[in-house]
């Protein structure tokens, strides 16, 4: 009787002993998983922010406000705080883009249009400095349209996502007497229904003297180029090269339009610059436009 107690006794200090091992290894299990499912770094738990890799330090933009307003380097640089330039031009953090932002509002002097859009400023915050198509630059960015209102007909608007500019210098606008410096855009970059359309400039008269050349109207417009792969609303890769004589635009890398004759080689009498954005081609009141670029690049 004595004996049996005792075994009875001992099997249950058995029991309760491997009871609580069990309850502790099953505790000790859970913590262990929940420790697995945190991040590492327990501060960032939320989503992380993705700026756009795009350096600003020479652009300038111009808003489609004001007569319009302009935000030069170093005021661009803090575009993210600054007030005038939030509802316009700001980043898109869990993309990784820049916004641009536009509708009919405010125009520039030499357009009908209005725009957010870049402007290239090789010397910060100034216009005077400009590059020839001899000295050669290239233009590079990955964007997408991210939302492009429709007219009356349910047709997409338009806009201008990359451009070269021309631009007369102080002595050529004294020679022709113009109003101020501008120049023809030799080339225009479209979004179109889904498309990318390329624009350039020929020079209508082949004779013509370097004065004559000058003049705004002495250029007129080509057929165009649209290139047949559909981008539509999805992130595609635009880039312009260009040197003495010779322009080239490539889509995604893969499909490319040349340039390479007598209006290019024309060309050369003007300076240049860059740019790229929204410029949006619509003055319908209730329209709008917003693309984003997840990068640009300019070199020289």
């Amino acid at each position: 009787m004595v004996k049996e107690k005792v075994c009875y006794k001992f099997l249950l200090v058995i029991t309760l002993m491997l009871s609580v091992s069990i309850n502790v290894s099953c505790q000790e299990d859970s913590v262990t998983n929940k420790v697995v499912e945190l991040p590492e770094n327990g501060d960032n738990i939320e989503e992380s922010t993705i700026l756009p890799n795009i350096d600003l330090n020479n652009w300038k933009v111009t808003l489609p406000i004001g007569k319009p307003t302009e935000v030069a380097p170093p005021e661009i640089l803090d575009y993210a705080t600054n007030e005038t330039l939030k509802p316009f031009f700001y980043n898109d953090s869990i993309k990784g883009a820049l916004v641009f932002y536009t509708y009919p509002n405010a125009s520039t002097a030499n357009s009908a249009y209005s725009r957010t859009e870049l402007r290239e400023q090789l010397v910060p915050g100034s216009n005077k400095t400009n590059w020839s198509f001899s000295q050669g630059g290239k233009m590079k960015g990955t964007l997408e349209i991210a939302e492009m209102s429709k007219d009356v007909n349910g047709d997409y608007y338009r806009a201008i996502i990359m451009q070269i500019h021309g631009i007369l210098t102080d002595t050529q606008k004294t020679l022709i007497g113009a109003d101020d410096n501008n120049a023809p855009p030799m080339l225009k970059i479209y979004w179109v229904n889904g498309k990318v359309r390329v624009k350039t400039k020929e020079l209508k008269d082949l004779n013509a003297t370097d004065t004559e050349m000058l003049h705004e109207e002495a250029w007129g417009d080509d057929d165009g180029y649209t290139f047949p792969e559909y981008v539509g609303f999805e992130k595609f890769t635009l880039e312009v090269k260009v040197s003495n004589g010779r322009m080239e635009v490539i889509l995604n890398e893969e499909d490319s339009v040349v340039y390479e004759n007598i209006h290019m080689q024309k060309w050369e009498i003007f300076q240049n610059y860059f740019k790229a954005g929204n410029y949006f081609v619509s003055k319908d009141k209730e329209s709008f436009s917003k693309v984003k670029y997840y990068e640009l690049e300019v070199t020289h």
